[in-house]
């Protein structure tokens, strides 16, 4: 890792001028609202490149200035809202000392002048003198924000399993975090951001179920999805920290560099099949290339954990195996973008030079190397027209033969993963009613790799400390998900509606495809391979919720899920409800469907 530090050293030392923002941290209901701005103006928005996640603040403010100036359609009193929520929660990047966008001309002057984000109330002189704020300092030098975290939810969970005879039992559900949230700017040059909390929590039995495939300690330390070293907490619970940080400066004026422990996201859907925020966070140095508004080249390089590897008698540390990804996001139009994806998962025991060059063909530098490391390509594209509609997708190819694929016999190389779907902003001309359709498929022994007598299990398949990279279920599956959501200002109600079909294996020997952490030489054949093979389990599901910000970034939810999982295997058949109710205080609602 000292090549990657000495280059972080290297970007560092050639700051420029250029003011860099902090991003916004992965949020699904934050950036629906990002995202349909960008549908709603009927173009691409000219900070950002919304295929690749997250967003810087800076642009995000750039996107409601462009929006407001030249909106398509009149704005809802929710869409206002939204524009003040978006604008109050990064105000440091508000160009103006007052927003008067929608003031009263005939009585500004009656008005004191605020600046953006003001709060009417402060508290106790120095606390949230803006809304968005617990605390906050401006200075020359520096730009400081911090707020407390805090999400403390209680549930009831039923479980009715149809075995003989067939078992019904209630459980308490909990969770409880708190924690610390930092951001700022350095100088008007670097930007940074910290994250940290304590978390426990009684998770439902399907996400306990869920461990026992995803879990580097077969569950017995308990697991949480998207979290790394957990622990167990009483019977059923879980405890663990959770923690992400980074610096962001830029090298050049169009080049961003940023460099720490979090999650990204490849791609315009609920799910992403080429690299999604499911797994934990990780190490990583991220380079961002703007040219113009058309073209955006990203190259990423991760340093990833195998938690496969049963650590010998005196060994600390998890072994490392790495990632370096390259994405080119061409605006063709202002209603057609194209991107093309790239991934390259090797094990060594420091960084491979050869694979920190940012603009060649990593295929070619894994033969010329003579390695066999884990090789992606995909493809993506999304449409918006009419200012209503958004259509996305995309294609992942690994180890895809185009020979065996024509001859239909169901060769285990047709490793392929494929995503298609839609949103429609203002459904039917109902303000803020948003619909969202997304069907997605993995092939079997998609997103696996093999072990050898030099490599172990896990160095090279694509998942970090044992929890897929894309889409949760792993591959061998087929997934249909329905979403509405409809905000009216503060209140905004959710329904979450999908099916799943995948393969489970009936033994642990045993090879079908699906859990992506096996090596698939001990697949069970080279043809006859389909999606499904294995015990065939179909899911269910519909997750409803309601939620009311009382306050900025301060919100009050009532949750209710209804989940049946049918499989060939009668153990393996249960239904599950749970019911739960929530405060959450800088933290993002997380959605767990499986």
């Amino acid at each position: 890792m000292r090549h990657v530090v000495f280059l972080y050293c290297f970007f560092l030392s050639s700051l420029t001028l250029q003011a860099q923002s902090p991003f916004v941290p992965l949020n699904t209901d934050y950036y629906h609202l990002i995202d349909r701005l960008e549908i709603r103006q009927n173009r691409w928005a000219e900070g950002f490149h919304s295929s690749v996640k997250p967003y810087n603040r800076h642009s995000v403010i750039q996107l409601t200035d462009s929006l407001l100036n030249n909106a398509n359609r009149d704005l809802s009193d929710t869409d206002y809202f939204n524009y003040d929520y978006l604008r109050d929660d990064s105000w440091e990047w508000v160009s103006v000392k007052r927003d008067t966008a929608r003031s009263d001309p005939f009585t500004r002057h009656l008005l004191p002048a605020p600046s953006v984000g003001d709060s009417r109330q402060p508290f106790l002189k120095h606390f949230y003198r803006k809304k968005a704020d617990f605390y906050s300092l401006q200075t020359p030098d520096i730009d400081l924000h911090v707020n407390p975290v805090l999400h403390l939810g209680l549930g009831m969970e039923s479980v009715s399993r149809q075995t003989e005879p067939v078992s019904s039992n209630r459980q308490e559900l909990f969770v409880n975090t708190r924690g610390l949230e930092v951001r700022g700017t350095i100088g008007k040059k670097l930007g940074f951001y910290s994250f940290f909390s304590d978390n426990q929590a009684i998770l439902p039995a399907y996400i306990q179920d869920y461990g026992l495939t995803y879990s580097g300690s077969s569950g017995l330390g308990g697991s949480a999805p998207g979290e790394g070293f957990t622990k167990r907490f009483g019977t059923y619970g879980v405890d663990y920290l959770s923690a992400r940080g980074y610096i962001t400066f830029n090298a050049l004026k169009v080049i961003n560099v940023q460099f720490g422990h979090d999650k990204n996201f490849f791609g315009n859907g609920y799910r992403s099949l080429f690299l999604s925020d499911n797994s934990p966070q990780y190490l990583f140095m991220k380079f961002s290339t703007r040219l113009g508004k058309r073209f955006q080249y990203t190259n990423l390089f991760t340093h990833l954990q195998n938690t496969q590897v049963e650590l010998r008698a005196g060994e600390d540390l998890i072994p490392p195996k790495f990632m370096a990804v390259h994405h080119l996001s061409v605006n063709v139009s202002d209603h057609i973008n194209f991107g093309v994806f790239e991934a390259e998962v090797f094990s060594r025991d420091r960084v491979d030079l050869s694979y920190l060059n940012p603009v060649i063909l990593y295929r070619y530098v894994e033969s010329h190397l003579g390695s066999a490391d884990n090789a992606f390509i995909g493809i993506d594209v999304k449409a918006n027209f009419l200012s209503h509609f958004l259509v996305y997708s995309q294609l992942m190819l690994d180890e895809f033969r185009l020979g065996d694929l024509m001859a239909g016999k169901g060769s285990w190389t047709n490793k392929f993963a494929f995503q298609v779907g839609g949103k429609y902003i203002d459904a039917f001309n109902v303000p803020n009613l948003d619909l969202q359709v997304e069907m997605n498929l993995a092939r079997p022994y998609t997103y696996a790799h093999e072990a050898s007598p030099t490599v172990n299990a896990g160095q090279t398949n694509y998942a970090h400390y044992s929890q897929p990279l894309a889409h949760p279920l792993g591959s061998n599956f087929a997934e249909g998900i329905g979403i509405v959501r409809y905000q009216r200002k503060r209140l905004s109600l959710n329904g979450t509606f999908g099916v799943m079909m995948t393969g489970t294996d009936p033994a642990p020997d045993f090879n079908y495809g699906g859990n992506i952490l096996k090596d698939y030489n001990t697949r069970r054949s080279d043809d006859g391979n389909f999606i499904g093979q294995g015990r065939k389990t179909i899911i269910n599901y519909g997750d409803v919720r309601a939620s009311y910000m009382i306050r900025h970034n301060v919100f009050l939810e009532g949750r209710y899920m209804y989940r049946f999982q049918d499989s060939q295997a009668r153990s393996n058949t249960y239904t599950n409800q749970t019911a739960s109710f929530a405060l959450r205080w800088n933290f993002p609602y997380r959605s767990w469907v499986f």
